[in-house]
């Protein structure tokens, strides 16, 4: 593939970047208070508003934020909690990234491709534990391209597993291509397509990918742009904690997003905000040059869910399951659950091995432990896939959401899909708390739409599947 970043703009204004975040410090109380009173219309906040609530050190004014950001978190996503796994297709890579175990010069790694008969019988596994939303990962590498990975992306569609029907959504994670090559992916019917910026700050950008096709700052930086072109309407981008001031990445993530709401009408779908760990023969990793603390990463994370309100925000494994409890009521509304870090995993008996993973994984509890907690903590697990199979993505999904409708689907559609996990796959613990919720639920949840809600309910008890609104 050959790119071409000739005419590609770099329109992230670094020292703009940079003179918001420093003229931004140490706000009056009465001015974050403001602010904090502004979020709760779930409007969004502007780039210095954001940079202001990031730099809040004072324990109250901090507790304020996150107060502030439970109150929107709950009005407009509820208490439900979308669950996937990633599926790591190769960890083949052509790229030097400083502080990933992938990287090419990593000898010690073992490298693996799944075949189609191995992908299959990675996706027969995740399906038989209860998953129905799968993010592929690969590592990029020039035998692969745009072809190869819409022929995975068939092969994870069409497999069909015994006991419980089929992967019914599949997000992409991949290195970035040209539109043409986004176009075949948005052909085969992937859901989002997720590719992070890593960090905003270009010379650090350049000093940590050396070499291969990553190396080119641009043409990653216009990656959304490109697919967007393509029809796929639905993107997710991020940054990578710890290689650069968060304070930075955080705002030029934004002002990201901003660009792609001004050119085409609706900005990311979802962020996600992982934090460096640590990856075989990456020292980086091990030692990240900006490390962020754990009460700055709760922060950012509950600034983030005020700063752009109907943004799904992504919470990998990476984290321990302590933190991923706090950041469940704070922000986050999609969560890793089971997750396995390289090429074949799912279907290793032994698979806590460090010579084969991506990066070290914080929890590493089963998803239906997972379940388990998120339920004891009154949370519905929703594997909801119904606005990408009506068509209510991009655009359309942001004004639904705005506007409060999309209530009217998500809620009980998460019901819906908690009540298969629960006939198909939980343990009779999990089964007994969530029979508990799904009634809890229907009984204090709204008159309108009660009918057909519990119709649906019964009718996935008596063996119908992917039922949905």
């Amino acid at each position: 593939m050959k790119l071409d970043i000739s005419k590609l703009d770099n329109f992230i204004d670094e020292d703009k970047i940079w003179n918001i975040v420093n003229q931004n410090t140490d706000a009056d109380p009465a001015r974050i208070q403001d602010i904090l009173n502004k979020a709760l219309e779930a409007k969004g906040l502007t780039l210095e508003e954001t940079a202001i609530l990031l730099q809040v050190e004072n324990p109250e004014l901090n507790e304020a934020i996150f107060e502030t950001a439970r109150k929107v978190k709950k009005a407009i996503y509820g208490n439900r909690i979308v669950l996937f796994a990633p599926l790591y297709v190769t960890n083949e890579c052509s790229n030097r990234c400083s502080y990933c175990g992938f990287k090419d010069t990593n000898s010690e790694l073992i490298r693996r491709t799944l075949t189609a008969g191995e992908i299959k019988k990675e996706v027969c596994v995740l399906e038989d534990l209860g998953h129905k939303r799968l993010i592929l990962v690969y590592g990029e590498h020039p035998k692969f391209g745009a072809d190869w990975i819409a022929e995975t992306v068939r092969t994870v569609y069409d497999t069909l597993s015994e006991k419980s029907g089929q992967i019914r959504r599949v997000n992409i994670n991949c290195a970035p291509l040209d539109v043409d090559g986004f176009r075949k992916l948005h052909e085969v019917g992937i859901g989002t397509y997720q590719c992070f910026q890593e960090t905003y700050h270009s010379k650090t950008y350049s000093d940590l990918h050396p070499c291969g096709h990553k190396k080119y700052f641009l043409w990653r930086l216009h990656a959304m742009h490109r697919a967007m072109e393509a029809g796929i309407d639905d993107v997710g981008m991020g940054t990578l904690l710890g290689l650069y001031d968060y304070r930075f990445d955080t705002i030029a993530l934004l002002a990201h997003a901003a660009e792609l709401e001004k050119q085409f009408g609706v900005g990311p779908h979802t962020l996600s905000f992982p934090r460096l760990e640590p990856a075989l023969n990456a020292e980086v990793a091990f030692n990240p040059p900006y490390p962020i603390t754990d009460s700055q990463f709760k922060r950012l994370v509950a600034v983030l869910r005020l700063a752009v309100p109907f943004t799904g925000l992504i919470l990998s494994t990476r984290e321990n399951k302590e933190m991923r409890r706090e950041l469940l009521d704070i922000g986050v509304s999609q969560l890793s659950a089971g997750s396995r870090t390289y090429p074949g995993a799912y279907t290793d008996p032994d698979y806590d091995r460090p010579e084969v993973q991506q990066f070290c994984v914080g929890d590493s509890r089963s998803l239906d432990e997972v379940i388990k907690e998120i339920v004891q903590h009154g949370y519905i697990p929703s594997w909801c896939t119904a606005c990408y199979r009506e068509g209510r993505t991009g655009e359309e999904f942001m004004k639904l959401a705005k506007n409060g409708f999309i209530q009217n689907f998500c809620r009980p559609n998460a019901l819906m899909t908690f009540n298969e996990y629960l006939q198909d796959y939980a343990s009779e613990s999990t089964r007994d708390l969530g029979r508990e919720l799904i009634n809890s639920e229907v009984e204090n949840g709204p008159q309108k739409g009660r009918k057909k809600l519990l119709d649906s309910l019964l009718r996935i008890e008596q063996g119908e599947r992917d039922l949905y609104i």
